[in-house]
């Protein structure tokens, strides 16, 4: 990678992502792209609706590409508030990206989910390969891409590689619209409020990781010597598993007054109970040597100590 453009560049990932890519790779070698504008610029920019197939093909003609990063998608639950535009957006801004990274031989790279995952998929230590048959929109987009990513590299040698994301917990950006975004904003209602009401039932399991690992992850895939992948698309990567009371008690050793109850959500419930309780990620680990850094503990110190300063800015400001 020399020269990146990174589409949904102010999501969740996307808006970490570009400042760690400016870091590694300089600020004129990354465009950032989004639909709507940042608050600042501090490097490249420009406005992209990944459904514009031309502006995508010209904005990545133009700054010299040799790679896309796409992170434009809608998420899972609000996904199933509105399936047709998640289709239309995840789907065919996906095809977009893939047509572009043919054209201008591009390295490419976009973001699977453990959302690709379903009910009757095994639940406990899930296989990198096994049966994939999601009940939710995002889940059947996430499976279709995976396909399609492989698809592309098969049929016309584009060097497509991604991961199957668990759930992603960063103090940067607030919650988006994902099932597993509790596990971020507990930590932001910890500090303001003391207390949580959690949407996901006690004693559901997910995958999840923390923000610099996942970061770390793409470079290192993307970096990574492609005759020595074997699945190339949609690596199973996580971090840690847990459930809503565990992250609780980790919260309760800094702040000890901190109290936790439930109301579910039986949207986002059902979507989290059709995911694994825990997925193997043996795979990553030996064809690219994935490894997390961070677990529940280490994260619930560091998570808690930069929210802290966050808010405490944002306060004086």
């Amino acid at each position: 990678m020399k020269k990146i453009i990174v589409t949904g560049a102010l999501g969740q990932i996307g808006s970490e992502l570009v400042v760690k890519l400016r870091d590694i790779y300089g600020v004129g070698n990354v465009l950032a792209t989004d639909i709507r504008k940042p608050e600042d610029t501090c490097g490249p920019f420009e406005l992209l609706d990944v459904t514009d197939a031309k502006k995508m093909h010209d904005l990545s003609k133009d700054f010299g590409a040799d790679t896309m990063i796409h992170m434009a998608a809608l998420l899972s639950a609000t996904a199933e508030k509105n399936p047709q535009f998640a289709w239309n957006l995840n789907m065919g801004g996906l095809m977009n990206a893939l047509e572009v990274s043919r054209e201008l031989n591009l390295q490419f790279f976009t973001p699977s989910s453990i959302g690709a995952f379903g009910p009757s998929t095994p639940k406990d230590n899930t296989p990198q390969d096994t049966l994939q048959r999601p009940t939710t929109m995002y889940g059947v987009n996430k499976v279709a891409g995976e396909l399609l990513c492989d698809y592309y590299y098969s049929r016309f040698g584009v060097d497509t590689r991604g991961v199957r994301f668990p759930g992603l917990i960063s103090y940067a950006t607030p919650p988006g619209g994902g099932t597993t975004d509790y596990a971020v904003d507990i930590y932001y209602k910890a500090i303001e409020q003391g207390r949580y009401t959690s949407y996901i039932a006690e004693g559901t399991y997910m995958d999840m990781m923390y923000m610099p690992d996942a970061l770390q992850a793409i470079v290192n895939l993307m970096e990574a010597d492609g005759s020595k992948l074997k699945h190339r698309n949609a690596f199973n990567i996580t971090a840690m598993s847990f459930e809503p009371s565990q992250i609780a008690e980790e919260i309760k050793k800094h702040i000890p007054t901190f109290k936790m109850d439930y109301n579910v959500d039986p949207v986002r419930q059902a979507i989290a109970d059709s995911w694994p309780n825990s997925i193997d990620s043996s795979a990553a680990e030996e064809e690219w040597g994935f490894k997390a850094d961070y677990n529940l503990e280490n994260m619930t110190v560091d998570m808690l100590e930069k929210l802290r300063a966050k808010l405490d800015q944002r306060a004086i400001s």
